[in-house]
Protein backbone atom coordinates (compact mmCIF):
# COMPACT_ATOMS: atom_id res chain seq x y z
CA UNK A 1 0.00 0.00 0.00
CA UNK A 2 2.71 2.50 0.93
CA UNK A 3 5.65 2.74 -1.44
CA UNK A 4 8.32 5.27 -2.32
CA UNK A 5 7.74 8.06 -4.75
CA UNK A 6 9.83 8.06 -7.91
CA UNK A 7 12.86 9.74 -6.33
CA UNK A 8 16.42 8.89 -7.42
CA UNK A 9 17.07 7.11 -4.12
CA UNK A 10 13.92 5.04 -4.61
CA UNK A 11 14.97 4.06 -8.11
CA UNK A 12 18.46 3.07 -6.96
CA UNK A 13 17.11 1.00 -4.07
CA UNK A 14 14.51 -0.63 -6.29
CA UNK A 15 16.97 -1.54 -9.04
CA UNK A 16 19.53 -2.86 -6.54
CA UNK A 17 16.88 -4.98 -4.78
CA UNK A 18 15.51 -6.31 -8.09
CA UNK A 19 19.00 -7.30 -9.24
CA UNK A 20 19.72 -8.98 -5.90
CA UNK A 21 16.46 -10.91 -6.18
CA UNK A 22 17.21 -11.85 -9.79
CA UNK A 23 20.52 -13.53 -8.91
CA UNK A 24 19.10 -16.53 -6.98
CA UNK A 25 16.00 -16.59 -9.19
CA UNK A 26 17.85 -16.82 -12.51
CA UNK A 27 20.91 -18.77 -11.43
CA UNK A 28 19.61 -20.99 -8.64
CA UNK A 29 21.32 -24.09 -10.05
CA UNK A 30 24.70 -22.37 -10.55
CA UNK A 31 24.91 -20.47 -7.28
CA UNK A 32 25.78 -22.32 -4.13
CA UNK A 33 23.37 -22.45 -1.21
CA UNK A 34 25.34 -19.88 0.77
CA UNK A 35 25.60 -17.45 -2.17
CA UNK A 36 21.88 -17.71 -2.94
CA UNK A 37 21.00 -17.22 0.70
CA UNK A 38 23.23 -14.15 0.98
CA UNK A 39 21.85 -12.63 -2.22
CA UNK A 40 18.29 -13.12 -0.97
CA UNK A 41 19.19 -11.55 2.36
CA UNK A 42 20.68 -8.50 0.63
CA UNK A 43 17.59 -8.21 -1.57
CA UNK A 44 15.29 -8.47 1.45
CA UNK A 45 17.20 -5.70 3.27
CA UNK A 46 17.19 -3.43 0.21
CA UNK A 47 13.50 -4.12 -0.38
CA UNK A 48 12.72 -3.23 3.23
CA UNK A 49 14.77 -0.04 2.94
CA UNK A 50 12.81 0.82 -0.20
CA UNK A 51 9.53 0.48 1.65
CA UNK A 52 10.76 2.47 4.66
CA UNK A 53 12.11 5.22 2.41
CA UNK A 54 8.59 5.68 1.06
CA UNK A 55 7.35 6.68 4.50
CA UNK A 56 9.67 9.71 4.41
CA UNK A 57 8.15 11.10 1.24
CA UNK A 58 5.79 14.02 1.12
CA UNK A 59 2.81 11.81 0.29
CA UNK A 60 2.83 8.05 0.88
CA UNK A 61 1.45 6.20 -2.15
CA UNK A 62 -0.86 3.25 -2.53
CA UNK A 63 -2.03 1.05 -5.38
CA UNK A 64 -2.12 -2.51 -6.67
CA UNK A 65 1.62 -2.75 -7.41
CA UNK A 66 2.76 -1.30 -4.05
CA UNK A 67 0.41 -3.77 -2.37
CA UNK A 68 2.07 -6.64 -4.23
CA UNK A 69 5.51 -5.28 -3.33
CA UNK A 70 4.70 -5.16 0.37
CA UNK A 71 3.15 -8.63 0.19
CA UNK A 72 6.28 -10.04 -1.45
CA UNK A 73 8.48 -8.50 1.24
CA UNK A 74 6.29 -10.00 3.97
CA UNK A 75 6.53 -13.41 2.31
CA UNK A 76 10.32 -13.13 2.34
CA UNK A 77 10.17 -12.17 6.01
CA UNK A 78 8.14 -15.28 6.79
CA UNK A 79 10.60 -17.37 4.78
CA UNK A 80 13.57 -15.90 6.66
CA UNK A 81 11.99 -16.82 9.99
CA UNK A 82 11.02 -20.29 8.82
CA UNK A 83 14.50 -20.99 7.51
CA UNK A 84 15.71 -20.74 11.10
CA UNK A 85 13.23 -23.42 12.14
CA UNK A 86 13.36 -25.53 8.97
CA UNK A 87 16.78 -25.10 7.29
CA UNK A 88 15.82 -27.71 4.69
CA UNK A 89 13.02 -25.56 3.26
CA UNK A 90 13.47 -24.98 -0.49
CA UNK A 91 11.47 -22.14 -1.98
CA UNK A 92 14.24 -19.61 -2.47
CA UNK A 93 14.12 -19.21 -6.24
CA UNK A 94 10.33 -18.88 -6.33
CA UNK A 95 10.25 -16.15 -3.69
CA UNK A 96 13.20 -14.36 -5.31
CA UNK A 97 11.40 -14.30 -8.66
CA UNK A 98 8.23 -12.98 -7.03
CA UNK A 99 10.19 -10.30 -5.18
CA UNK A 100 11.92 -9.08 -8.36
CA UNK A 101 8.65 -9.01 -10.30
CA UNK A 102 6.85 -7.12 -7.52
CA UNK A 103 9.53 -4.42 -7.36
CA UNK A 104 9.53 -3.91 -11.13
CA UNK A 105 5.73 -3.64 -11.13
CA UNK A 106 5.86 -1.08 -8.32
CA UNK A 107 8.35 0.99 -10.32
CA UNK A 108 6.09 0.95 -13.36
CA UNK A 109 2.86 1.54 -11.40
CA UNK A 110 3.70 3.47 -8.21
CA UNK A 111 0.06 4.12 -7.33
CA UNK A 112 -1.58 7.32 -6.14
CA UNK A 113 -0.68 9.51 -3.16
CA UNK A 114 -2.92 9.21 -0.14
CA UNK A 115 -5.34 12.11 0.04
CA UNK A 116 -4.25 14.83 2.44
CA UNK A 117 -7.66 14.68 4.12
CA UNK A 118 -7.42 10.93 4.73
CA UNK A 119 -7.71 9.71 8.29
CA UNK A 120 -4.50 9.18 10.23
CA UNK A 121 -5.82 5.66 10.90
CA UNK A 122 -6.07 4.80 7.21
CA UNK A 123 -2.41 3.72 6.80
CA UNK A 124 -2.84 1.39 9.79
CA UNK A 125 -5.98 -0.08 8.26
CA UNK A 126 -4.21 -0.56 4.93
CA UNK A 127 -1.19 -2.11 6.65
CA UNK A 128 -3.53 -4.56 8.41
CA UNK A 129 -4.96 -5.56 5.05
CA UNK A 130 -1.50 -6.02 3.55
CA UNK A 131 -0.43 -8.18 6.50
CA UNK A 132 -3.48 -10.31 5.74
CA UNK A 133 -2.32 -10.55 2.11
CA UNK A 134 1.12 -11.60 3.28
CA UNK A 135 -0.17 -14.41 5.48
CA UNK A 136 -2.40 -15.84 2.77
CA UNK A 137 0.42 -15.53 0.25
CA UNK A 138 2.62 -17.55 2.63
CA UNK A 139 -0.19 -20.12 2.89
CA UNK A 140 -0.37 -20.37 -0.91
CA UNK A 141 3.40 -20.92 -1.20
CA UNK A 142 3.26 -23.66 1.45
CA UNK A 143 0.27 -25.24 -0.29
CA UNK A 144 2.24 -25.27 -3.54
CA UNK A 145 5.18 -26.93 -1.77
CA UNK A 146 2.79 -29.41 -0.20
CA UNK A 147 1.25 -30.29 -3.58
CA UNK A 148 4.69 -30.73 -5.13
CA UNK A 149 5.88 -32.93 -2.27
CA UNK A 150 2.73 -35.06 -2.50
CA UNK A 151 3.24 -35.50 -6.24
CA UNK A 152 6.83 -36.66 -5.73
CA UNK A 153 5.72 -39.10 -3.07
CA UNK A 154 3.07 -40.56 -5.39
CA UNK A 155 5.76 -40.98 -8.07
CA UNK A 156 8.14 -42.60 -5.57
CA UNK A 157 10.61 -39.74 -5.89
CA UNK A 158 12.42 -37.73 -3.24
CA UNK A 159 10.35 -34.66 -2.26
CA UNK A 160 11.91 -31.35 -3.30
CA UNK A 161 10.44 -29.25 -0.51
CA UNK A 162 12.85 -30.58 2.13
CA UNK A 163 10.07 -30.54 4.76
CA UNK A 164 7.83 -33.51 5.65
CA UNK A 165 4.41 -33.39 4.01
CA UNK A 166 2.46 -33.31 7.28
CA UNK A 167 4.60 -30.44 8.54
CA UNK A 168 3.90 -28.47 5.37
CA UNK A 169 0.19 -29.10 5.76
CA UNK A 170 0.24 -27.96 9.38
CA UNK A 171 2.14 -24.79 8.48
CA UNK A 172 -0.22 -24.06 5.60
CA UNK A 173 -3.30 -24.08 7.81
CA UNK A 174 -1.60 -22.08 10.53
CA UNK A 175 -1.05 -19.31 7.99
CA UNK A 176 -4.64 -19.66 6.77
CA UNK A 177 -5.92 -19.34 10.33
CA UNK A 178 -3.78 -16.29 11.10
CA UNK A 179 -4.73 -14.69 7.78
CA UNK A 180 -8.41 -15.35 8.44
CA UNK A 181 -8.18 -13.60 11.81
CA UNK A 182 -6.57 -10.54 10.20
CA UNK A 183 -9.04 -10.57 7.32
CA UNK A 184 -11.93 -10.65 9.80
CA UNK A 185 -10.43 -7.73 11.73
CA UNK A 186 -9.85 -5.75 8.53
CA UNK A 187 -13.41 -6.26 7.29
CA UNK A 188 -14.86 -5.46 10.71
CA UNK A 189 -12.81 -2.26 10.99
CA UNK A 190 -13.82 -1.19 7.49
CA UNK A 191 -17.48 -1.83 8.24
CA UNK A 192 -17.57 -0.14 11.65
CA UNK A 193 -15.24 2.80 10.96
CA UNK A 194 -15.72 3.47 7.25
CA UNK A 195 -16.77 7.08 7.94
CA UNK A 196 -13.54 7.73 9.86
CA UNK A 197 -11.25 5.84 7.47
CA UNK A 198 -12.68 6.82 4.11
CA UNK A 199 -14.99 9.75 4.85
CA UNK A 200 -18.06 7.86 3.66
CA UNK A 201 -20.42 5.15 4.81
CA UNK A 202 -19.72 1.49 4.10
CA UNK A 203 -20.82 0.42 0.64
CA UNK A 204 -20.84 -2.87 -1.21
CA UNK A 205 -18.40 -2.06 -3.98
CA UNK A 206 -16.23 -4.58 -5.83
CA UNK A 207 -13.58 -4.56 -3.12
CA UNK A 208 -16.09 -5.24 -0.35
CA UNK A 209 -17.89 -7.97 -2.29
CA UNK A 210 -14.73 -9.87 -3.24
CA UNK A 211 -13.34 -9.49 0.29
CA UNK A 212 -16.50 -10.90 1.84
CA UNK A 213 -16.62 -13.76 -0.66
CA UNK A 214 -13.01 -14.64 0.17
CA UNK A 215 -13.88 -14.51 3.87
CA UNK A 216 -16.71 -17.00 3.30
CA UNK A 217 -14.41 -19.34 1.35
CA UNK A 218 -11.71 -19.29 4.05
CA UNK A 219 -14.33 -19.74 6.79
CA UNK A 220 -15.70 -22.78 4.94
CA UNK A 221 -12.16 -24.16 4.52
CA UNK A 222 -11.32 -23.86 8.21
CA UNK A 223 -14.71 -25.22 9.27
CA UNK A 224 -14.44 -28.10 6.83
CA UNK A 225 -10.99 -29.00 8.10
CA UNK A 226 -12.10 -28.84 11.74
CA UNK A 227 -15.38 -30.72 11.30
CA UNK A 228 -14.80 -33.00 8.32
CA UNK A 229 -11.02 -33.29 8.11
CA UNK A 230 -10.64 -31.62 4.71
CA UNK A 231 -7.09 -31.94 3.45
CA UNK A 232 -5.02 -32.64 0.38
CA UNK A 233 -5.87 -31.44 -3.10
CA UNK A 234 -9.44 -30.41 -2.39
CA UNK A 235 -8.38 -28.21 0.54
CA UNK A 236 -5.61 -26.67 -1.58
CA UNK A 237 -8.08 -25.86 -4.37
CA UNK A 238 -10.35 -24.08 -1.90
CA UNK A 239 -7.36 -22.15 -0.55
CA UNK A 240 -6.40 -21.09 -4.08
CA UNK A 241 -9.99 -20.00 -4.79
CA UNK A 242 -10.19 -17.91 -1.62
CA UNK A 243 -6.81 -16.34 -2.32
CA UNK A 244 -7.82 -15.47 -5.89
CA UNK A 245 -10.97 -13.75 -4.60
CA UNK A 246 -8.92 -11.84 -2.03
CA UNK A 247 -6.46 -10.79 -4.71
CA UNK A 248 -9.33 -9.47 -6.82
CA UNK A 249 -10.68 -7.54 -3.84
CA UNK A 250 -7.94 -4.93 -3.68
CA UNK A 251 -5.18 -5.67 -6.18
CA UNK A 252 -7.63 -6.58 -8.94
CA UNK A 253 -9.89 -3.59 -8.30
CA UNK A 254 -6.97 -1.15 -8.14
CA UNK A 255 -5.44 -2.65 -11.30
CA UNK A 256 -8.65 -2.01 -13.22
CA UNK A 257 -8.90 1.54 -11.87
CA UNK A 258 -5.24 2.52 -12.33
CA UNK A 259 -4.22 0.66 -15.49
CA UNK A 260 -7.36 -0.04 -17.51
CA UNK A 261 -9.53 2.95 -16.58
CA UNK A 262 -6.66 5.33 -15.71
CA UNK A 263 -8.39 6.58 -12.57
CA UNK A 264 -7.33 6.87 -8.92
CA UNK A 265 -10.79 6.37 -7.36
Amino acid sequence: MILPSASPVSWLLALAAALAYAAPAAAASRLGAAASRNALLVAWVLHGALLVWGLWGEAPRFGFAPALSMTAWLMLTVYAVERQLFPQMRARWVLAALGAAAIVLALLFPGQPLHVAASAWLPLHLALGIACYGLFAAAVVHAWLMTRAERHIRQAEDPDSGIPLLTLERLTFRFVTAGFVLLSATLLAGWLFSDVLYGRAWRWDHKAVFSFLSWLVFAALLLGRARFGWRGRNAVRILYAGSALLMLAYVGSRFVLEVILGRST
